[in-house]
């Protein structure tokens, strides 16, 4: 299994500055190739506390790559029912050269109601502009002189530069949370899936899905699942818990209150079922995360039995996406977390 850290803001200007968040963020990011951390990840989200410090992950993974030579960039994830797919693409195509041929695009559908209605974009053609998002972007990183007509982004004779570095373009990945279909149509399209436990959907059937998908339409192998937690691990897990509890209760309010309008009467059928999910994550507390696994919070024994536990489960699955700042954890308490980890954890799932 391999680990990587991911950065989900959950703060505000009266919590933490900007420039701070990022500096800790970055300096976290530089740890990773000296304690083997694989990736790092970040997301887009606009306007809240909830992710909005992170409006394009582009362009702090461009800063990553500056201070990691080794780990993979990956976006968790790029929206493109809210990006110009010649953008997109272009900014892909150079992030790639910057870092060296080490993107990776993750590509998600977007679920937040006031995002939507920000940008003054229906929530119920979000299916369609995802789908029609994802293979304009692809066509334009894959060929050139590209002319595509769709339902809402057409283009003729484009060549999108820079040109990608990783050929015939970097590894993409689609966001999934609880929908089979997102799940089952990642796989018939050969990307690698990635998805939040936290949210209490069925992970191992909806993995199972996934990976028959990909089976049975003929790719090689299984494919690639990456599923994210909070991880924060102390010496004790007393420690840990102490430290890490209500940091982890803040950013569950947060997300249930930036997605509240799911369970205050919106309904879609591209979003079948999110009022219930809402619903069900409003129940959610540290105690419930770390008893169903989707937290890794304790000592280093506590960490990998819950991992063992969980990859158990699941029947496998191939990387972590770890949150190792969440909230108002502080530099010095994750970069502790991480070493920890790294030193006493990571070890005991290395392939033989």
């Amino acid at each position: 299994m391999e680990f990587g850290i991911q950065f989900f803001p959950d703060v505000g200007p009266e919590t933490k500055a900007a420039d701070a968040y990022f500096r800790e963020c970055l300096d976290l990011t530089g740890l990773c190739d000296a304690l083997g951390y694989s990736h790092v990840r970040t997301v887009e989200h606009y306007f809240n506390a909830y992710g909005g410090y992170s409006p394009n992950p582009i362009v702090f993974l461009a800063a990553a790559a500056q201070r990691t030579a080794r780990a993979r960039l990956i976006t968790g994830a790029v929206l493109p029912v809210f990006n110009n797919p010649l953008k997109l693409a272009g900014e892909i195509g150079m992030l790639d050269a910057i870092s060296g041929g080490r993107l990776e695009v993750g590509f998600a559908r977007a679920f937040l109601p006031h995002e939507f209605r920000r940008f003054r974009v229906n929530v119920n053609e979000s299916r369609a502009r995802f789908e029609e998002g994802v293979e304009q972007v692809r066509r334009l990183l894959e060929d050139e002189n590209v002319s595509m007509a769709g339902r809402f982004h057409s283009f003729e004779n484009v060549t999108s530069l820079p040109r990608p570095t990783q050929l015939p373009r970097p590894p993409f990945w689609v966001a999934a949370l609880s929908t089979p279909d997102s799940f089952i149509n990642a796989g018939r399209a050969a990307h690698s899936i990635m998805a939040i436990p936290m949210a209490g959907a069925k992970m191992a059937e909806m993995i199972g899905l996934y990976r028959e998908a990909w089976r049975s339409a003929g790719h090689k192998g299984q494919g690639r699942v990456m599923l994210a937690f909070h991880m924060f691990t102390a010496p004790t897990r007393a420690e840990a818990v102490d430290i890490a509890r209500e940091p982890l209760n803040r950013y569950l309010k947060s997300l249930v209150d930036a997605a509240s309008d799911w369970t205050e009467g919106l309904s879609s059928a591209d979003y079948p079922n999110y009022d219930k999910i809402i619903a069900r994550l409003r129940q959610e507390t540290f105690e419930t995360q770390v008893e169903k696994r989707a937290a890794w919070v304790g000592s280093p024994a506590d960490a990998i039995d819950a991992i063992a536990d969980y990859n158990r489960q699941l029947g496998g699955f191939e990387i972590a996406s770890m949150q190792v700042n969440f909230n108002t954890l502080t530099y010095d308490q994750a970069a502790r977390s991480m070493r920890l980890f790294s030193e006493q954890v990571m070890p005991k799932f290395k392939k033989a």
